[in-house]
């Protein structure tokens, strides 16, 4: 499928022209962005686009993981239909995970696959959700359960956009950040757990680094067939606590917060595999519960994490699989811990405090 093409601009002229290159030549130009993408960050890239309503069409979807379905990919096939997009048009995902899994799944099966760019506007995305080809819909609470290995023709990094997210929104692109240094960089954890503030300086100071480190595995492995599987740590039972919130009338639990509290339970599973010493497991959970909130799970709710955990596209066969750490900034994949260690790194989650 080809290796990633990423470009990070600090500057809007050189965004601009470099937009202005990708659009030449091309067909209809759709931007897909969310109710917020479009009113905070349309905005600043809005005389770089031809928007004059003939040559380049807004689909506008609510902002959440709600509209994250077949359903929502079915009302943008119906739009692209509509407006009369073919196979030299051109979508271009003006937003965060959500839009960027929505946006590249819908054009990577539109007419068997139209060109599609990624404008990644959070944290999360430009470290992440942007990079490495994955798309995907929600099949009811399981997550990305359907979806596609293709690359974006290209992801432009425009790190001006994340002056227009709430605290919570960027800590939860931290989170992300954090997993690649645990994972991958220990070099990047002494940086990130001894700054004296965790803030968006600091955090658009490693965004390239923390790129990197994901765009190179993925080129290694694009299919995830092996090291690509790193990257899932803090996924496993991240990716459950995300559902088992959705289930609530609250649905109070970002992507990154939910991944964060996933890092300490398979923290706690790495510790149990001798991945790392108790220190170590306790210098990384202690840093997560200063900068993360927490949740309460009842021991009820520890079986029903796991039922949906039982779903995961990782598994084989009936064991559940972990990515753990085998050090600080080194990981090993296919990992099937014990259940009672499962169901002990979900109570772990009850030893930090966490800020109200």
């Amino acid at each position: 499928m080809g290796k990633s093409n990423i470009h990070i601009f600090a500057h809007s002229k050189d965004l601009k022209q470099h937009l202005g290159i990708l659009l030449k030549g091309r067909g209809r130009i759709f931007v897909l962005a969310d109710s917020n993408t479009a009113e905070h960050c349309l905005p600043l890239i809005q005389d770089m686009l031809p928007l004059d309503g003939k040559d380049t069409m807004l689909m506008a979807v609510e902002a959440g993981e709600e509209g994250k379905n077949l359903q929502g990919a079915m009302d943008l096939y119906n739009q692209l239909i509509d407006y009369g997009a073919d196979r030299n048009s051109l979508l271009i995902n003006l937003g965060g995970g959500m839009v960027c899994d929505l946006g590249g799944f819908v054009a990577s099966t539109y007419k068997r696959g139209i060109d599609f760019i990624h404008l990644p506007t959070t944290v999360l995305a430009q470290v992440d959700a942007s990079i490495g080809g994955k798309t995907g819909v929600n099949l009811g609470l399981l997550k990305n359960m359907v979806g596609t290995f293709t690359q974006a023709q290209e992801t432009l990094i425009y790190p001006e956009f994340l002056n227009t997210l709430p605290k919570n929104e960027v800590m939860s692109g931290f989170a992300e950040i954090l997993k690649h240094a645990l994972i991958a960089d220990q070099e990047l954890w002494k940086i990130l757990s001894s700054a004296d503030y965790v803030d968006l300086p600091l955090i658009k100071s490693v965004i390239p680094r923390a790129l990197k480190i994901k765009e190179d595995i993925v080129n290694r492995d694009f299919k995830e067939q092996g090291e690509r599987k790193k990257l899932n740590f803090g996924h496993t039972i991240g990716h459950a606590l995300e559902s088992l919130i959705l289930e609530s009338p609250e649905r109070d639990l970002l992507h990154g917060e939910a991944v964060a509290l996933g890092m300490i339970c398979e923290c706690y599973l790495s510790m149990k595999s001798k991945g790392i010493s108790n220190d170590e497991l306790d210098r990384i959970c202690s840093f997560i519960a200063l900068h993360f909130k927490g949740i309460e799970l009842n021991r009820m709710q520890f079986h029903r994490v796991i039922e949906i955990m039982r779903h995961d596209k990782k598994n084989k066969q009936a064991r559940i699989n972990f990515t753990l750490l085998h050090g600080i900034g080194a990981s090993i994949v296919d990992q099937e811990p014990e259940m009672e260690h499962i169901m002990e790194a979900l109570g772990y989650l009850e030893r930090y405090p966490f800020p109200s």
